[in-house]
């Protein structure tokens, strides 16, 4: 039987400054920050964005650290591409249709339950964590998702934690690191419990993907669901250099 269903909220919102990071990571794998790009000043880069200097500094210094920001004394900040970037959107392969997008999701529910019959194997336990969002892009509802946890990797879920981010609240809250995944594309229609602020209603054709994550260890652990809608959203997959 399930769990009580926990009322919709917000789901954890990221640190404004990694939010502002992880945008312009994947402004960057898109290709729309083109490799050799100068960026605006940083009080207009600011401005646009609408937040203090010191936090998109601290949202550059991100990039700096991972190899993807150059800054030249007097002449300004240039980007510098590369592959293989970790970020905490690292294994997301959803974009916006031009590319990018800022990722932020809201939470429809958490339940531990028992895992549907119709699921791939994802770990010993016959329970597992459900989580059901709807995620955004640039603040655009993009897709629903469904994520199922094994019940063997904790034995709760504080939902107040919970981020944006579900892979860095794993790391965060259980130690767990998904380091791979296998996904599988193809089409179906819009489950029954969709929230009515995505655009195509229940039973409409939509994209699909279905994904199975592995923890360090190379264990199965997690398996979700997401449909989207492909009159907003690709599903991207890089490889080798972009």
């Amino acid at each position: 039987m399930a769990g009580p269903d926990i009322p919709h909220h917000a789901a954890g919102a990221l640190p404004k400054y990694v939010q502002i990071a992880e945008g312009l990571i994947r402004e960057i794998a898109a290709g729309r920050l083109s490799d050799g790009a100068r960026l605006p000043s940083e009080r207009e880069m600011a401005e646009a964005q609408g937040i203090a200097v010191g936090t998109l500094r601290r949202a550059l210094n991100v990039l700096e650290d991972q190899g993807l920001l150059e800054r030249v004394q007097g002449s300004g900040n240039y980007v510098r591409a590369r592959a293989d970037v970790a970020s905490v959107y690292s294994f997301l392969r959803i974009e916006k249709i031009g590319g990018g997008g800022l990722p932020t999701a809201d939470v429809l529910s958490v339940d531990r339950m028992v895992k549907p019959k119709e699921a791939p194997y994802f770990g010993p336990d016959v329970n597992g964590f459900r989580f059901r969002r709807l995620r955004f892009m640039d603040q655009e509802p993009a897709a629903l998702e469904e994520i199922w946890l094994d019940g063997a990797q904790a034995d709760e879920i504080d939902r107040d934690a919970v981020s944006e981010s579900l892979y860095l609240y794993y790391r965060e809250a259980f130690g767990l690191t998904i380091t791979g995944a296998e996904d599988r594309v193809s089409v179906a229609t819009v489950p029954s419990w969709t929230d009515p602020r995505f655009g195509p209603k229940a039973g409409d054709v939509v994209g699909y993907i279905e994904r199975i994550g592995r923890g360090q260890d190379g264990a199965r652990v997690e398996f979700s669901r997401t449909w989207f809608d492909p009159a907003r959203i690709n599903y991207i997959s890089r490889l080798g250099k972009t």
